[in-house]
């Protein structure tokens, strides 16, 4: 088989992806999006829950909803580094672009969530002297 014959075969492959075809890159593009989205519902039920009790904050749920998202935006990135082609190619892009997007809003809301514990935690102790 001559690298002619693998060419046109890779052409004829990327011929056959159509909007439902579920790729390699697609499921990696779909598993970070998944991952950011559940980073940052975790993220936005500790914030609220952060705002109603006392506690220790929501330390946790905020730790959760960071590394969640991070591992979101680097697998997004990732995705998006590699893709050889735009939306509708089979590589994921728009996947890698939401799971991004996602993991960004989850580790804003973690972040929020353990200021909010830091400053809780001072207020506690009282005023120093």
């Amino acid at each position: 088989m001559s690298v002619r014959n693998v060419l046109a075969a890779a052409v004829v492959r990327s011929a056959d992806v159509d909007a439902y075809t579920l790729t390699a890159a697609r499921l990696w593009a779909t598993s970070a999006a998944l991952l950011g989205l559940i980073g940052a519902i975790i993220g936005g039920l500790v914030l609220t829950r952060s705002v109603r009790r006392t506690g220790n904050g929501g330390r946790r749920g905020a730790i959760a909803s960071l590394a969640s998202g991070l591992v979101a935006v680097v697998a997004g990135t990732l995705n998006l580094a590699v893709a050889d082609g735009g939306p509708g190619t089979g590589n994921g892009v728009v996947g890698g672009a939401v799971a991004v997007l996602l993991g960004l809003i989850a580790m804003v809301l973690g972040g929020l969530v353990l200021a909010r514990a830091r400053t809780d935690a001072r207020t506690m102790v009282g005023p120093r002297r």
